[in-house]
């Protein structure tokens, strides 16, 4: 994939395309340049450069994690030892494997990494925390927050506060 440069300016078509399709990603080309005032194929082109810059990463769709079962979301704090290249390498090549790990952060303070756990229960989660989170090489210390409720969950960008967009040409 071709990655402009990121100091690539965007403009008010591509903010309206991008929140477009933040909405509702399966929208077609035809209705997405309708909502925003461009033709078809000027639409699709502008959607096609905003892929190829990498600010579009990917289309999915967001599950409900309830319903898909995954009914315990955990944050996880996790603490390396030792503190090497080495060790950390290994713990992120081995995280990045583990399908219930859906986040994983690198993050300052007392613990180096904090981590998006989904189980299908408790006692799923404590297995896996026994049987294979702390088997990751490194891993020295863990410690848990368990979720009781969602009050906000978005994956829309802000996307009217973004530095990308410069003074917003037309």
């Amino acid at each position: 994939m071709h990655h402009e440069n990121s100091n690539t300016i965007f403009d008010k078509k591509d903010l309206a395309i991008l929140n477009s399709l933040q909405t509702d990603s399966t929208i077609t080309n035809a209705e997405l340049a309708k909502q925003v005032g461009l033709s078809p194929s000027a639409c699709l082109g502008r959607t096609k450069r905003l892929k190829e810059t990498g600010l579009i990463k990917q289309f999915v769709a967001v599950l409900d994690e309830q319903k898909a079962g995954l009914e315990v979301v955990t944050f996880v704090f996790v603490t390396l030892s030792p503190h090497d290249r080495e060790t950390t390498e290994l713990f992120l090549a081995t995280i990045r494997d583990i399908p219930n790990v859906m986040e994983c952060y690198n993050i300052s303070g007392n613990y180096d990494y904090l981590l998006k756990i989904l189980s299908p229960s408790i006692s799923a989660y404590r297995n896996f925390v026994i049987d294979t989170l702390i088997e990751v090489p490194g891993v020295g210390k863990v410690e848990t927050t368990v979720v009781l409720s969602s009050e906000k969950q978005s994956h829309q960008l802000p996307l009217t506060d973004s530095r990308l967009w410069g003074a917003l040409k037309n």
